[in-house]
């Protein structure tokens, strides 16, 4: 066993393994603890803010940090090989990754303190509402994100086309394409921090926008 080949796939097992954890628990927020805060009575969803959240909030973040530095070692390893697939599924994994630490951290913080607040019998946080807006539209244009990070992270093993073809390589994807597929994920990020849900705001419509997304990155990619 080569000591590098060793090392490789032990930051893979933890990408995978941090990454799980990320990424099931965004789904878990997006897919079901919203939607049952709904339908939750006030002393319900309270409690579950006070005592779910914070929990489920810790492993989300650190899955998210680990997650991306055990992906920056990857790509440190992989070098001249990395291709255009990866690169899409990179910057979108970093875009998550900030998203959770600068936007729905912060505050799903005040949402929590304001919470805490409310239970000992003061008023809540004016600020509160504001907070759960901004970390709702983050979490879910995560979540919109990550239909293509994945699909783009396979691809790049496994999927052939122009995107496979690495960086270094002549014959793959153009500048255009390239700078096209930047484009729309840079807008989509702009919209996460200063726009609105739209299309987002249910759990089928933003499942709908991931794949609307890949797919059409990925057309840009083969055939522009």
């Amino acid at each position: 066993m080569e000591l590098e080949n060793f090392i490789t796939h032990l930051f893979r097992w933890i990408h995978f393994f941090a990454g799980v954890a990320w990424i099931g628990l965004l789904y878990y927020f997006n897919f079901v603890q919203t939607e049952y805060f709904k339908e939750a009575d006030a002393p319900a969803k309270s409690s579950a803010i006070s005592k779910l959240v914070p929990r489920a909030l810790w492993w989300f973040r650190y899955g998210a940090l680990f997650t991306f530095l055990s992906g920056l070692v990857l790509a440190g390893f992989l070098g001249a090989a990395v291709n255009f697939y990866i690169t899409i599924g990179m910057l979108l994994g970093t875009l998550m990754f900030l998203n959770v630490w600068l936007i729905i951290w912060p505050n799903q913080k005040t949402v929590i303190a304001s919470n805490e607040q409310v239970l000992g019998g003061g008023e809540a946080m004016p600020e509160a509402a504001g907070a759960l807006a901004a970390a709702g539209l983050a979490s879910r244009t995560n979540t919109l994100f990550s239909l293509p990070m994945l699909f783009f992270m396979g691809a790049s093993a496994h999927l052939g086309g122009y995107g496979r073809v690495p960086m270094s390589s002549e014959g793959g994807v153009s500048t255009l394409a390239m700078g096209l597929c930047v484009l729309i994920v840079l807008a989509l990020e702009l919209n996460a921090i200063k726009g609105k849900m739209g299309p987002m705001a249910s759990v089928v419509g933003v499942i709908h926008c991931g794949v609307a997304l890949a797919a059409a990155l990925l057309l840009i990619i083969q055939f522009l």
